[in-house]
């Protein structure tokens, strides 16, 4: 078996269950930071508050302005009652929803809106799904009944949302933020501020960029004034991203596609830091699949918006990404691979041992990772 030949075994690693974190830490940046230096395999630790100190001038560091919608509708069962539960992935009408029409002209007005108001179908995950089926429909709120159109692939369903106030209104109004299953914990208050990012801008994710939980206004202020330049682009994340790898080859992992804009703005920022020498820092793994989805052979990006499936694991070559901030993901997981693909797998899980040993936080409320 080859370096670049690993099977989905390879990605396991053992993580006791109390390093689950289940809340944020008191303050974003106050977060651990593991640096992996991917040239020696040296590990270091810092707090996510010192981020610039491993920064140049010159450099550019890229978000994603996603926001988490309130996706997660929860309600009874018509008629007869019984709990049920919908989870909305992403519209399936309204103008720019960016499937019926693909990329088209209006791709910049949805990237930016992240849905329309006007969008009353979606695709939706259902529980319990054995009692879902078409026709069935669940009371949510005094105005919002959604009805199950149609069985999709996957397990998936087709939904329309029967209201009479602007769907993005009545989501607003009954949805609760979808918190990962290992969280293990309803919604509190702390997690409408928490579990977005301070930039986050356009609705549309079903779970947040976590890496970017960690940066504060502050620190993007002391980024900025150091000479690092700030990129914004745009990838809508699903729940494809939490399904783990069931497969041992994982060439034949069915991998999810996400929505994905990267302004002109932003390619231009990226490609003069480039050009002039510096290092592009991708924050986090939908940051990574953007740059590279739209990175030509050389290195330059061309801006757009469209539909990524990118597979990133190791053997990769990666082409617009020199640096990497991340959280510490599951394991089996097509993140991980990711990452072992950016930092090298034997160092990347070297990287995951050292800090299971030293007591990180893990997931999406957890500590992160700097691979440089």
């Amino acid at each position: 078996m080859s370096r670049t030949d690993y099977p989905t075994s390879a990605f396991d690693y053992v993580l006791p269950p109390q390093l689950i974190a289940r809340y944020p830490s008191a303050r974003r940046d106050e977060s651990r930071l593991l640096v992996l230096d991917r040239a020696s395999g040296g590990i270091t630790h810092r707090r996510f508050r010192e981020l610039a100190e491993l920064t140049d001038p010159g450099d550019v560091i890229v978000l994603n302005e996603t926001r988490v919608l309130p996706a997660r509708l929860l309600g009874i069962r018509l008629p007869g009652g019984g709990h049920a539960e919908v989870l909305l992935l992403r519209p399936l009408s309204g103008e720019g929803s960016g499937v019926a029409g693909g990329v088209s002209g209006s791709a910049e007005v949805s990237a930016v809106l992240g849905y329309q108001e006007g969008a009353r179908e979606w695709e939706a995950m259902v529980r319990p799904g054995a009692r879902l089926k078409r026709g069935r429909r669940i009371r949510v709120g005094d105005d919002l009944v959604v009805e199950v159109l149609e069985s999709l692939p996957d397990g998936l369903r087709r939904v329309r949302l029967q209201t009479s106030l602007a769907p993005k209104e009545a989501i607003a109004r009954y949805g609760v933020i979808p918190l990962p299953p290992y969280i293990d914990r309803p919604v509190e208050p702390v997690d409408a501020e928490r579990y977005q990012t301070v930039y986050a801008r356009a609705e549309g994710s079903v779970a947040a960029p976590t890496a970017g939980l960690h940066f504060t206004p502050e620190l993007l202020a002391r980024l900025e004034a150091r000479g690092v330049r700030i990129a914004r682009v745009l990838l809508h994340v699903g729940m494809g991203t939490f399904r783990p790898v069931e497969v041992e080859d994982p060439a034949e992992h069915p991998m999810h596609e996400e929505w994905y804009h990267v302004p002109e703005a932003a390619a231009a920022v990226i490609n003069e830091a480039r050009s002039a020498g510096g290092a592009v820092w991708a924050v986090g793994t939908t940051v990574t699949r953007t740059l590279e989805s739209v990175a030509d052979e050389a290195g330059r990006l061309n801006a757009g918006s469209g539909w990524t499936r990118l597979f990133i694991r190791p053997g990769y070559r990666f082409r617009a990404v020199d640096r990497l901030l991340t959280n510490f993901h599951l394991p089996r997981s097509t993140l991980l691979m990711l990452v072992s693909a950016f930092g090298g797998h034997e160092a990347v899980m070297n990287a995951y041992r050292e800090a299971v040993a030293r007591q990180y936080r893990f997931y999406s409320y957890g500590d992160a990772m700097a691979l440089l």
